[in-house]
């Protein structure tokens, strides 16, 4: 692989935003920045970079593998980058949807999202046991097809680096343009947020199309303020807790588990349970619309219904 990594040269640029945004903070959105909060995100990250030092061979080890049974020798061509980092992108997103839908790969990219304040340092939350779940198995196609796996791991670092700066409620909206081809911080604060509508939604890692395409894609609304971090709060700044709870969890659930459904912990999605004690996602959000449909009904038959003032 190459000694070049896009990301180790954002870092400055990462810190440099994050202290920009807190200066923002302090005046327009003071609950944006929790200090234990910050320090677990910062810490998160440099865990996540020693976790890639670390692990990350395997990955490479792989890929060049694999790049030995390749269909084709695609090079190096400037239409190359592009359709390169295109189809990557589109690996990220089934990546990030399977990092939400099945608990194995969940227990890893929880890290992300445990955070219930949605700023800049968020999105130093990176995983520090991804490598274990076998990910690279959604980006291994394009490395059999023929791109250079050094090709591939540059075009993900600058998909990493576009992520950076939609963690942020600093930016309202962008050009209705952007919007409906790019991921933004709107679509994004979607993506982070644990209100019923939202949960499970834009997946997308830079192209926000791969979710209109594919059936998640689903608008911030004015409607209703959001919250942020996971369905079952952490409720610690303690950072092993913060990185592993979700592993114990699951490892609990499989030991406690009758022997029939033990595998079902681990491949079913998050929330799942034998014995119905748990909701997933799609069981909050079916609760939810069923109760947003006497209310519709109601405002349905009575345009002015609610609005009513006392006498």
């Amino acid at each position: 692989m190459p000694d070049f990594s896009p990301i180790d040269y954002a870092v400055p640029g990462f810190v440099l935003l994050v202290l920009i945004e807190m200066i923002w903070a302090r005046k327009h959105r003071p609950e944006a920045y929790e200090p234990k909060d910050t320090l677990v995100s910062l810490s998160f990250g440099l865990g996540s970079t020693i976790a890639s030092a670390l692990f990350g061979g395997f990955a490479i080890f792989i890929f060049f593998k694999a790049y030995e049974f390749r269909l084709f020798d695609i090079g190096w061509d400037w239409w190359a980058w592009a359709i390169c980092f295109v189809l990557d992108d589109k690996a990220y997103y089934w990546v990030h949807r399977a990092g939400h839908r099945i608990r194995w790969f969940w227990a890893a990219h929880v890290n992300h999202h445990s955070s219930q304040h949605y700023n800049l340092s968020t999105a130093l939350r990176q995983t520090w046991t991804g490598q274990f779940t076998l990910r690279l198995v959604f980006t291994l196609p394009l490395v059999l097809l023929g791109f250079h796996p050094a090709m591939i791991a540059i075009c993900g670092g600058f998909n990493l680096i576009y992520q950076f700066w939609i963690h942020t409620e600093a930016i309202d909206k962008m050009p209705r343009w952007f919007e409906a081809v790019m991921n933004t911080p709107s679509h994004h604060r979607v993506h982070h947020a644990t209100n019923p509508r939202y949960l499970d939604r834009n997946y997308a890692g830079v192209f926000i199309v791969w979710d209109k395409m594919f059936g998640t894609f689903e608008p911030e609304t004015d409607e209703e303020e959001i919250h942020y971090g996971i369905v079952k709060q952490l409720g610690s700044f303690n950072l092993l807790w913060a990185v592993f709870h979700e592993w114990i969890g699951m490892l609990q659930d499989i030991w406690c588990a009758p022997w029939r459904h033990k595998w079902s912990y681990l491949w079913r999605e998050p929330g799942w349970t034998h014995d119905g004690s748990r909701e997933t996602s799609d069981m909050i959000r079916e609760r939810w619309l069923a109760e947003q449909e006497p209310k519709e009904i109601i405002s349905s038959e009575n345009p002015i219904a609610g609005h009513e003032k006392p006498a």
